[in-house]
């Protein structure tokens, strides 16, 4: 029944079979992270930056019910207008494809379908994670036990600055999920790139991620790993602006009663409004780099 769901364009899939570097990319960011025009010009890049770096991008979503890994350039227009996409988890897939819907996918759902595809490879711009105030809310994101569950390199600038960094550092020890830090010894912290907190491993290069990864595999690990990469310095914000930035937009989520799955893209575009848009140009800033990195270490990891 699987393969009736599962839609792969021929580029990816030619690239697949003959062992070519393919890199995922979510669709999240083009219908529930960014503004348009901005959230689909960004998606283009993103996969003109896999392409200049030597690897096949795959944009993942769910269309008609039918999970897609590689989008043609029409299709990721409908994703950054159409106001009816559903934002998918795991938790949201199953019921999504049997009710034939549109969805974009976020980093654990990227990760599902990936995975169901052959793609070993995700560049985003940051992970779920823990939120503050998660001690009363309970709130953490469903991307962080994808991590123990499903086999995939994940490059990303760290968790998105709006949730609780060592918190989530925390969860993922506690899960075993191995975190590699790209030319770092700290976790970044999205928009800027030093969070304070340690990274547990320090890679320099693709080739020695992409060794860390291949060992991870050979030994049957089912767990994938995240490699956090810092934000570019003359894109980072100031650390003290934008961590009170962070907390306007939360106290105005609180006050409008955002929960659940609505939160982050609230503060996403919050955050935008508080920085007269400096927030959204670091956005895409880092994920573009983090799609540059992924690609590189996965050209390593096929050779």
């Amino acid at each position: 029944m699987l393969k009736h769901s599962l839609v792969i364009n021929r580029e990816v899939r030619d690239a697949i079979a003959e062992n070519k570097p393919v890199v995922a990319l979510e669709s999240t960011i083009i219908s529930h992270g960014m503004p348009y025009p901005q959230n689909v010009e960004t998606a283009k890049m993103l996969e003109q930056t896999v392409r200049e770096n030597g690897g096949v991008p795959a944009t993942i979503a769910i269309l008609n019910g039918k999970i897609h890994i590689g989008l043609a350039p029409d299709e990721l227009e409908f994703l950054a207008t159409d106001k009816n996409i559903a934002k998918a988890s795991r938790r949201d897939l199953p019921y999504l494809m049997a009710g034939g819907r549109h969805a974009a996918t976020t980093v654990a759902a990227t990760m599902i379908c990936a995975d169901l595809a052959g793609v070993r490879f995700f560049a985003t711009g940051g992970i779920g994670g823990v939120h503050r105030g998660a001690g009363e809310t309970m709130d953490i994101s469903a991307d962080l036990r994808e991590f123990a569950e499903t086999p995939v390199l994940v490059v990303s600038a760290g968790a998105k600055a709006i949730l609780d960094i060592p918190l989530t550092m925390e969860y993922l020890e506690t899960m075993g999920i191995p975190v590699l830090g790209y030319c770092t010894d700290e976790m970044p912290a999205f928009y800027y790139p030093d969070s304070g907190i340690k990274v547990p491993v320090r890679v320099d290069s693709a080739a020695e991620a992409a060794a860390v990864f291949k060992n991870s595999l050979s030994m049957g690990y089912r767990s994938g790993i995240l490699v956090g990469n810092p934000v570019p310095a003359e894109d980072a914000l100031a650390r003290d602006k934008i961590e009170a930035s962070i907390e306007q937009a939360l106290v105005d989520a609180r006050t409008r009663g955002i929960k659940g799955q609505q939160v982050t893209p609230f503060l996403l575009a919050r955050l935008n409004e508080i920085t007269a848009g400096q927030s959204l140009q670091t956005n895409i800033s880092l994920v573009r780099n983090n799609a540059a990195v992924c690609t590189r270490i996965a050209v390593e990891f096929c050779k």
